[in-house]
């Protein structure tokens, strides 16, 4: 399995074809592909465009996607993160969120996760599972979807892959399970948020079983959700 051109046809065509890597490079790569906001324009913005649909997608965007550069949700989650481990106080918004040192342990392509596997899979994985939270896919939904992974450049294992995840109940526990640590279950929960409406009741319950079974501390989770609204709502939403 090629995982990074699993991330393209899951992200965008494209969206790996920089040097960006890990979540920072997955925000690049939704940008570029997806023109007034994250989620927009499920044609050009892969397949995590189709999962969510208009619902999540007009919410989710803003001024942190349009930085580009290296690192955009990788930085946020290690800024939360650090920012909870020395108990510093939460400062106000930036305009560019730092990046996270390249061995901070928020690079996902260096990472394995609690099975073995490449870390960059569990955030597809986490992705998937959040998107599906609110447990319908109507027939527009399903039709945009299987539009979107036939139009894929992804081998036949790499569509298995994704159809697989398709296939799963939203499941916070199993995704959780597969956290080899701390720092890898805070890029679990910013992915997830980023893809949660907390809006929607199975959203909103699918949120805190995660953030309990990754165990992460109350005030690292009010600083991870901060982040989203802060840097990736969009004004309208908020």
């Amino acid at each position: 399995m090629d995982v990074q051109r699993l991330l393209d046809g899951f992200l965008g065509n494209g969206s790996g074809s920089t040097s960006k890597s890990g979540l920072g490079g997955m925000a690049g790569g939704l940008a570029d592909k997806m023109p007034g906001g994250l989620m927009g324009g499920a044609a050009a913005g892969g397949l995590v465009a189709a999962l969510l649909s208009s619902k999540k997608a007009r919410k989710l965007g803003g001024k942190a996607l349009t930085y580009g550069g290296l690192a955009v949700l990788g930085g946020l989650a290690y800024k939360a993160w650090s920012d909870h481990r020395a108990n510093r106080p939460e400062a106000a918004a930036t305009d560019a969120p730092p990046a996270a040192p390249a061995d901070s342990g928020f690079d996902p392509a260096r990472l394995r996760d609690s099975r073995g596997d490449d870390f960059r899979l569990t955030l597809v994985r986490a992705m998937v599972s959040a998107s599906l939270a609110d447990g319908h896919i109507d027939e527009r939904e399903q039709a945009m979807i299987d539009q979107q992974i036939g139009a894929t450049d992804l081998a036949e294992d790499e569509r298995r892959f994704i159809s697989d995840q398709l296939d799963r109940p939203a499941d916070p526990i199993a995704i959780a399970s597969l956290c080899a640590d701390e720092p890898q279950a805070t890029e679990v929960y910013l992915a997830s948020l980023v893809v949660l409406d907390p809006g929607i009741p199975g959203d909103a319950r699918y949120r805190q079983r995660l953030g309990d079974a990754l165990r992460l501390p109350d005030d690292l989770r009010r600083r991870l959700e901060r982040e989203v609204e802060v840097h990736l709502r969009s004004p309208e939403a908020v």
